[in-house]
């Protein structure tokens, strides 16, 4: 079983937002991830999904491009991000999911063979280019989410499990000073971080390690519209 990631689909099946006034390479994003997906998922593996997949505003118009995934291979494992307004409601968006495939996280955790995936949404951190001090509760807040999912984790953990925290915001600075989400991914002892939200620029790299753990940056314009393979 191998475990993917791509995250910031911004699909618009309904609100029928392009997506390539943001550059030349997402004309035609959605057909290029596909291809890829295709061509490097089975159905044993594990797909996480970051965050903001719709521009929908209603439930009904998120899961219009959430059920577009739904023929393609694989166990979608999604969270929320700052676009994803259609979310609105664990139950009902658990209750709305297309297939058995799909799997909604929001401060839990799935258990997928041998690999745990805890999920929360996450906020930006101090020391943040947008960070201001109306961000302090909300950084605070999101934290404590993430306790909450790593309590999940306890329940279910067995020796061998492989521990992934997936989040939507960066969960550090571009220095990568240490944060809440940080601390609380190096206390519970996760293997890999993936995470999304930023796009364009180079400040961020795909790839890097802190305290031993590796994070992953797999926003798709990030990663060239391709998955990025976790483990």
């Amino acid at each position: 079983m191998k475990v993917f990631a791509i995250s910031d689909l911004h699909l618009s099946g309904v609100k029928q937002k392009p997506m390539d006034i943001f550059g030349p390479g997402w004309e035609g994003h959605f057909e290029k991830i596909k291809a890829d997906w295709r061509a490097k998922v089975s159905d044993d593996d594990i797909v996480l999904i970051g965050g903001d997949t719709s521009w929908g505003m209603k439930l009904a118009e998120g899961m219009y491009d959430v059920a577009a995934l739904a023929p393609l291979p694989g166990k979608k494992v999604l969270i929320r991000g700052n676009h994803d307004y259609w979310w609105n409601g664990i139950t009902r968006v658990r209750a709305a999911a297309p297939d058995p495939s799909f799997t909604f996280l929001q401060n839990d955790c799935v258990k997928i063979g041998d690999v745990i995936v805890a999920g929360s949404r996450g906020w930006t951190c101090p020391g943040s280019a947008d960070y201001t001090d109306h961000d302090h509760a909300l950084y605070l807040r999101e934290a404590e989410r993430f306790r909450l999912a790593f309590q999940e984790v306890k329940k279910v953990r067995e020796e061998g499990d492989r521990l992934i925290a997936l989040i939507h915001y960066p969960p550090f600075n571009v220095k990568r000073e240490d944060t809440l989400f940080t601390g609380l991914f190096e206390e519970n002892r996760v293997d890999k971080v993936v995470f999304g939200h930023l796009h364009g620029g180079g400040y961020f790299p795909v790839r890097c390690e802190k305290a031993g753990i590796e994070y992953y940056l797999t926003s798709c314009d990030k990663v060239k519209f391709s998955l990025v393979q976790i483990f």
